[in-house]
């Protein structure tokens, strides 16, 4: 079985297929949150610090990092900034980080104050960022998640998508990488545009892990883009993708919904040994009132309503 190890400095996970899911907690991230950013980039870490708390409190399994405010000078204003950032979500908890950034200078930068052995997120298909990425890996001994698009853009062809990822694992073997530090992200694409895009990443992430052996992750988000209640949309598509092999995702541990779904998939994949974190989150939620007690209320005696079915079988025995 294929074993992605990260750590903290006090905390060993490891994402594989006989582990429970790696919830990694999104939050931390300023992209597309006008406040935050603003916040940040003030010197003001208040969000920022409750959104580590929550999310630990939530349940993640590992945080995901990201100080991207500004699209001016990334290389000059990212690397501090992620540094600062990484410096107090470890002063905070000892879960281990995921260092997200698409500057290479900022996950140099982050990587010499990160503690343990962090996730890297990320390096795609593309030679630059082959090239600029993973001697970094190697040099740190730390895994990466790879994203399934390069030069070419991200193909809606999830045959292209494989072989993009191939040629990542391969690219990677050559700088004495192995797979198992390899999580590959097959690129979820939303199934509001695309009909298909359920079946086409749980097909894909089959595909990853039985013929190249890889772990994965996406953003869970992603599937449920642009349509209403979102969050039901994802609480159904995490066990689907767990159950085709996906092993871990970028989410949010903060939406209860989605949190029960995979605690549940954890359970029914055998990777919740005796259902002790089931039985530990949920053990003291009241259940709510049952059908058949809501039936029976709402349907006064002698109404003449016709029994059929079980309810007629029942009481005839």
């Amino acid at each position: 079985m294929t074993r992605t190890v990260v750590a903290s400095a006090k905390r060993e996970i490891v994402i594989g297929f006989d582990e429970p899911f790696c919830v990694i907690g999104e939050r931390i991230n300023p992209t597309g949150r006008k406040k935050l950013a603003a916040e940040m980039v003030a010197g003001n870490f208040d969000t920022v610090t409750r959104d580590v708390l929550e999310q630990v409190a939530a349940g993640a399994t590992m945080l995901d990092v990201n100080a991207g405010v500004t699209a001016v000078d990334p290389n000059v204003s990212e690397p501090p900034l992620l540094v600062q950032t990484i410096r107090l979500v470890q002063s905070l908890t000892d879960l281990p980080i995921s260092i997200d950034s698409s500057v290479s200078s900022a996950i140099r930068a982050a990587l010499e104050v990160a503690e343990g052995r962090p996730l890297v997120n990320s390096v795609t298909g593309e030679l630059e960022k082959l090239e600029a990425i993973l001697p970094l890996i190697k040099k740190y001994d730390v895994p990466v998640v790879a994203i399934s698009n390069d030069e070419t853009g991200i193909s809606e062809d999830p045959d292209v998508r494989f072989e993009v990822a191939r040629k990542i694992v391969r690219h990677a073997a050559d700088y004495g990488i192995k797979p198992c530090d390899i999580v590959v992200d097959p690129l979820v694409m939303p199934i509001g545009a695309m009909g298909t895009a359920g079946r086409q990443v749980f097909a894909l992430v089959r595909r990853l892990r039985e013929e190249l052996g890889v772990n994965t992750s996406c953003g869970a988000s992603n599937i449920s883009f642009g349509l209403p209640h979102r969050h039901g949309i994802n609480a159904a598509f995490l066990p689907m993708a767990i159950a085709a092999g996906m092993t871990s995702a970028i989410m949010n541990p903060c939406r209860p919904q989605e949190m029960e779904a995979v605690r549940a998939a954890n359970v029914l994949m055998g990777n919740d040994p005796s259902c002790g974190t089931w039985i530990r989150s949920y053990r003291d939620v009241q259940p709510a009132a049952t059908m058949v007690a809501a039936s029976s209320a709402a349907t006064p005696s002698g109404s003449g309503r016709r029994r059929g079915g079980r309810e007629a079988r029942m009481a005839q025995s």
